[in-house]
């Protein structure tokens, strides 16, 4: 498998996230990645299509991936994709046709993923995995960054895993919650391949050590 390192900006100083999305980019990590909440659907408010828009007209290329924790899902998926993301994933329970936002954020020109709440059952999956790009699961319940890593979702992690495989669809496997050097081994070898930090990557002293770091404990 691919691995991919996606720091969260979440936990970035956002006086000066251009800044700081360069420095870990040139450190090593592969996308950059947006937690986006609305006080509604998790009880935090972040951030907005207008912060992704600012990256990219500062000449920023990086893949953009977009976590979005809102409901409704449908026309701030399309802001989203307009401002210039590249993947864009949402929680089944925020939107009332699970299919149709896949194929409108599939249509606006974005790869599309579905994001699993540690309570949400992987049977959701079923039905709709040959639509999806990736597979986002929470292994927090969302709303805050720094959380710590809820141990029973390396058992999910493997069921999803064996329900990629089995689709025989080059789907990625994203984590996000709790994420740093004690639990990143565990979650990759329970089946995933993309792996969110926030707070352990920004939140050091050298961004480049932590995510050579990172791939050591998963190489």
């Amino acid at each position: 498998m691919k691995t991919v390192i996606a720091p969260s900006i979440l936990s970035a100083n956002f006086s000066r996230l251009g800044e700081e999305v360069r420095s870990v980019m040139s450190a090593g990590a592969d996308w950059i990645h947006f937690d986006v909440m609305d006080n509604h659907y998790v009880p935090n408010l972040t951030i907005g299509p207008l912060v992704c828009k600012s990256l990219r007209d500062d000449g920023i290329k990086d893949f953009i991936d977009v976590h979005l924790m809102i409901e409704p899902v449908d026309e701030l998926a399309k802001s989203f994709a307009n401002a210039g993301a590249d993947l864009i994933s949402f929680h089944p329970e925020a939107s009332k046709h699970v299919s149709r936002t896949i194929s409108l954020i599939k249509d606006a020109g974005c790869k599309a993923g579905l994001a699993l709440n540690p309570a949400t059952p992987v049977s959701v999956l079923e039905n709709i995995i040959d639509e999806l790009d990736l597979v986002l699961l929470m292994s927090v319940n969302p709303g805050f960054g720094g959380q710590k890593f809820i141990s029973h979702t390396l058992n999910k992690i493997k069921t999803v895993r064996d329900l990629i495989n089995a689709s025989g669809k080059d789907i990625d496997l994203e984590v996000d919650g709790g994420i740093n050097l004690d639990t990143i081994a565990d979650v990759y070898n329970a089946g995933a391949n993309v792996f969110v930090a926030g707070s352990a990557i920004f939140g050091s002293e050298n961004y480049e050590e932590t995510i050579n770091d990172f791939r050591d404990k998963i190489s």
